[in-house]
C-alpha cells in the first residue's frame, strides 16, 4: 500500500476501496457512516490485506 493510498484512506475511507468491489465499498461506506474512525480502519485493513495477498 502506497503512501497516497494509505491518506486516501484516512481521509475518505470508501474511495480508497473502490477498486475491492461494490460490496467493500458499501461496507466501508457503512462503517464510514456509522463513524469515520471505524471506516477508516476498515479501508486501511482491506487495503493492506490486498497488498500482502499481491506479494505471495
Amino acid at each position: 500500500m502506497g503512501c497516497g493510498r494509505a491518506i486516501l484512506c484516512i481521509i475518505f475511507p470508501p474511495l480508497a476501496v473502490i477498486d475491492r468491489g461494490c460490496g467493500t465499498v458499501l461496507i466501508v461506506f457503512a462503517l464510514t457512516l456509522a463513524g469515520w474512525i471505524p471506516g477508516a480502519i476498515a479501508a486501511l485493513l482491506l487495503n493492506y490485506q490486498a497488498r500482502d495477498r499481491r506479494s505471495v
